[in-house]
């Protein structure tokens, strides 16, 4: 052995010469010469790196259920400052409009995503953040990587014979649409490659009218990513998708025509999805009883007389709902495979119509509020539900939902349950009816007349019992019919 590779193999005494004996061995034993080439980076990984410092801004997940969202308005320009706590955007999710406030600061470069665009997937990117606005101008011509762009492995393997069958997602024009067959796709032009494309990709070959048909993919193993789409030339008569404004609920047929379609708002769909999935999977079991009224209209008419937040009947069905839970909190639960969950609050989640579809903000903690407070509670999320102005924490939750029909005439019907929810109670209208006196003067006038209110309880029998339900009702009716039980 050589003196030079002795001396480097000689261990030196100190630990913190370690480095320098690693680097004399190599170099010694020529195996430094054999080190792996750095990988190269993916084109996608390239681009990114030349840019200055930036994050990408994603479509939140602004409620459990949300999986996409629109962008109903961009409230910020490209160029403008960024501050902590500021509305970006606004998102409509499955539930409401949501503010969709900034969390750090930052300059608004690139809008991705133009104003109405819809069906966005959780987590793409809507815009672009960096840190200087003298980088805005850097990101003018920027697209974003696809989010599928990176796992290679995802790819198909760029070996594939030219004759296999082409990709379903690759073949339609806009609009594209999921339920339709492959067999009725068009083929793609001849010499055209039939590349799988990125959800994003779709997303924004729907939004800006391009067609995926005919595009050769640049991403791994020929994969069409968002910048193919954003080089391809428009469809000649597409527009993008952000431009079409959907019919109000209320839109009337054309003449001659013989019906129109209304497109489902991302709150019909949701609604659709849980009412099938709660019917279905929960057993629903209903009891009805009568309740006086004339007692709770009496100390309503005076609480009002002298207050200036008029309350209604159904605030005081909210506080006998609340109360009656603490006595029977067996209706205040949730069931799970492993165990039901009590709750040691009453968070009453109030039906409320909108032109969008129907939403259950909730009022919070209400066996320990007053009734004018939660008068003035239902006013407030009522108002922003209807106005789309709701926000996540008003609306995620609840443990029990009244719902209240009574002002459009009906005496009496069932609802579906609010799952996870145990318990639903549906409110019917107060009316007169003739009943039998049985009081002191009975002989003179042996009828009567007396408000009476139909309510009925649907639960889920995997949680509530028929006696247990029975046993809410019961107490429900004592704290309507005994209304002074409601303001101690």
């Amino acid at each position: 052995m050589s003196a030079p590779l002795c001396r480097a193999l000689r261990l030196p005494p100190a630990a913190r010469q370690r480095r320098a004996y690693s680097a004399a061995l190599a170099r010694a034993t020529g195996l430094s010469r054999c080190r792996a080439p750095a990988p190269s980076l993916p084109r996608w990984a390239r681009a990114l790196s030349a840019l200055p410092a930036h994050s990408l801004l994603p479509m939140p997940a602004l409620s459990p259920t949300m999986t996409s969202g629109n962008l109903a308005a961009w409230k910020l320009a490209e160029g403008d400052a960024i501050n902590v706590g500021d509305v970006i955007a606004e998102v409509e999710t499955d539930k409401a409009t949501v503010d969709y406030e900034a969390q750090d600061e930052g300059v608004l470069a690139k809008i991705l995503v133009p104003t109405g665009a819809q069906d966005i997937p959780v987590g793409a990117p809507i815009g672009v953040i960096v840190l200087d606005a003298a980088d805005v101008a850097a990101f003018k011509d920027f697209t974003p990587p696809s989010a599928s762009a990176p796992p290679a492995a995802s790819a198909p393997p760029a070996a594939a014979p030219p004759a296999a069958a082409p990709a379903p997602s690759a073949a339609p024009t806009p609009p594209p649409s999921s339920s339709a067959p492959a067999a009725a796709a068009p083929p793609p032009p001849a010499g055209a490659s039939a590349s799988p494309a990125s959800p994003l990709a779709k997303l924004l070959a729907a939004q800006y009218g391009r067609s995926l048909a005919g595009l050769v993919g640049t991403g791994p193993g020929g994969r069409i990513i968002a910048a193919d789409v954003m080089e391809a030339k428009p469809a000649a008569e597409a527009k993008p998708a952000a431009a079409a404004s959907a019919p109000s609920a209320s839109a009337s047929v054309p003449d001659g025509a013989a019906y129109v379609d209304l497109p489902n708002t991302n709150i019909r769909k949701v609604t659709a999805k849980r009412m099938v999935e709660n019917k279905n999977t929960l057993p629903h079991y209903y009891l009805q009883m009568e309740v006086e009224m004339d007692e709770l209209i009496a100390m309503r008419a005076k609480i009002n007389a002298v207050q200036d937040v008029k309350t209604s009947v159904n605030d005081y069905v909210i506080k006998a709902c609340s109360l009656a839970l603490m006595e029977v909190p067996a209706c205040n639960s949730s069931y799970t495979e492993e165990y039901i969950r009590q709750f040691a609050s009453a968070d009453i989640s109030v039906a409320v119509n909108t032109d969008r579809g129907l939403l259950t903000p909730i009022v919070f903690g209400a066996e320990s509020k007053g009734i004018t407070q939660i008068a003035s509670d239902v006013k407030s999320l009522a108002a922003k539900a209807k106005a789309g102005k709701l926000q996540p924490a008003e609306f995620i939750g609840g443990t029990f939902t009244v719902s209240n029909l009574g002002m459009f005439g009906l005496k009496q019907f069932t609802a579906i349950i609010n799952g996870p929810q145990a318990c639903i109670l549906a409110v019917g209208g107060t009316e007169k009816k003739v009943v039998p006196n049985e009081g002191p003067d009975a002989a003179a006038k042996p009828f009567k007349t007396k408000s009476v209110m139909m309510v009925s309880l649907s639960a889920d029998h995997r949680v509530v019992d028929g006696a247990i339900g029975a046993q809410w009702l019961q107490s429900f009716k004592k704290h309507i019919e005994n209304p002074l039980l409601l303001l101690l």
